[in-house]
């Protein structure tokens, strides 16, 4: 996927990032009076978690002095923030380092970092056995960059894995690198006290707490102020985001922390990632419903359609449970669309549990989802206990059965929009010409229109839609939103 040539110019570069789908370089431009003070350079891999993390590192390493620079070869520090998610996401890392290491050579005193999931558990492997880096640092270990950095510098092999149970970065404004000045992303917890037996993010990023309702609304607040539209809370599992003030005067659970948010303005849309399915309440529905932007989408991953393979995900809920969550967010909030994530060919799963999954996807009407194959992540409970016994070439037919019918359920979804008109945020041009702007609507569905002279990223507009596929709207301007 990566070019392994270290000369490769920053077009081309940028290129393969984008193409990647994977990893994102983080960047803003620099003044004039900066051009002499260090640079460095960021890629973030996996979760939107690590995007937002980034951007706190981001705004570390400036209060240190360096500014940031999309060109990692002239930069003085090169990071790279990584997933454990899937073995791909390693490999791609590990590809990465290799051309970073290529580069050291060429421009000596060039540091590299490896950053977030990947950093505690193969933190000897990078640094003593492969010798791609010179520090590993964890994503509760931040505020430790510029120690570590100087220890870097003194030729030290520097390494701060240690994970936190108070660590939430709430007093970190952090940089958006990477935004668009529309839609901001806040973090308001970390870790994740849910031991799913696939996952390493339990070992990687501690346990779970909760971040200051009070510095999250001013975050958001702060946000609108400087122009953005749009917030989405982020949180490993948001709905079980519970605050308590030091002297237990008061507590915010996510219901009431979502209903402060959209309190901040009502031209702020807000949404969230992600849900579990056995924490998402009532509650949580009812407040969605009562703001209107408070977007009418929930990603609700369930992993699988069946209820021993749930069970030994230990995802802590059944079929059934799920299927019942599914009602409720239909029965509370009609047009809400519902996506997911989903891993097939876990261990021992028969090709009856499979179908369970596939007749799921029907049933809840995802609008996307996001599809793999089980992928043995070393440490994790299932590793330990289940042996990995499915054939790849099974996991990939598996897969391959699930991302079809997705795309026909997907598709018809978005047919039924043809003729409907949404409120649109726009977002900036699209992707296939700067003719046309791109947009979503509250179920977070992309939609494409003209542009129209007056309207820039930022404003609500009304789109009527005239077709569809099944990842993308196109419509045509009905009214601008005042």
């Amino acid at each position: 996927m990566y070019n392994d040539n270290p000369t490769l110019d920053l077009q081309e570069h940028n290129k393969v990032i984008d193409e990647s789908k994977q990893g994102e370089v983080f960047f803003q431009e620099k003044p004039v009076d900066e051009a002499d003070k260090k640079r460095f350079y960021i890629e973030s891999y996996g979760c939107q978690m690590n995007f937002s993390d980034s951007e706190i590192v981001a705004s570390i390493l400036a209060e240190t002095g360096y500014v940031s620079t999309r060109n990692m070869e002239e930069s003085d520090l090169i990071l790279i923030n990584t997933c454990s998610i899937r073995e791909k996401a390693e490999d791609t890392v590990r590809k990465r380092l290799r051309i970073f290491d290529k580069i050291k050579k060429k421009r000596p005193g060039t540091l590299v970092g490896v950053l977030g999931c990947m950093a505690e558990r193969l933190k000897t492997k990078f640094l003593e056995e492969e010798k791609l880096v010179d520090m590993v640092v964890g994503p509760d270990a931040y505020r430790d960059l510029p120690n570590l950095i100087a220890g870097a510098d003194d030729g030290e092999r520097s390494v701060n894995v240690l994970l936190s149970r108070e660590e939430t970065y709430a007093d970190i404004n952090p940089i958006r690198l990477l935004s668009n000045g529309i839609n901001g992303f806040i973090s308001i917890m970390r870790g994740c006290d849910n031991m799913c037996s696939f996952c390493v993010v339990p070992f990687t990023r501690g346990r779970e707490r909760s971040r200051d309702a009070y510095s999250i609304v001013a975050e958001a607040a702060n946000l609108f102020e400087e122009g953005f539209r749009e917030v989405t809370l982020l949180g490993q599992n948001v709905d079980s985001y519970k605050w308590a003030a030091p002297d237990d005067s008061e507590s915010v659970n996510f219901a009431e922390l979502l209903e402060r948010v959209a309190l901040v303005n009502p031209d702020l849309r807000v949404r969230f990632s992600t849900s579990h399915p056995k924490d998402i309440t009532d509650e949580v529905l009812h407040t969605i419903a009562k703001y209107e932007n408070i977007c009418n989408y929930i990603h609700l991953p369930v992993q699988s359609g069946n209820s021993r393979i749930l069970e030994l995900m230990n995802r802590t809920y059944d079929r059934e449970w799920y299927k019942e969550r599914v009602q409720a967010i239909y029965r509370i909030i009609p047009d809400c669309a519902i996506s997911s994530d989903m891993i097939t060919g876990f261990c021992t799963e028969t090709e009856e549990e499979h179908q369970d999954t596939l007749s799921m996807i029907e049933y809840a009407k995802y609008t996307l989802s996001y599809m793999f194959y089980y992928s043995e992540r070393p440490g994790t409970l299932a590793a330990r206990k289940y042996e990995d016994d499915i054939p790849l070439e099974t996991k990939k037919r598996r897969l391959s059965e699930i991302i079809h019918l997705q795309n026909k359920v997907s598709l018809e979804h978005n047919l039924k929009d043809i003729g409907k008109t949404f409120k649109v945020l726009i977002e900036g041009d699209s992707k296939k010409s700067d003719q046309d702007f791109k947009g979503r609507n509250t179920q977070n569905k992309v939609l494409i229109f003209s542009k129209k002279e007056g309207l820039k990223p930022g404003d609500y507009v009304q789109v009527k839609v005239t077709e569809a596929t099944s990842a993308t709207l196109m419509g045509e301007l009905v009214d601008r939103v005042d």
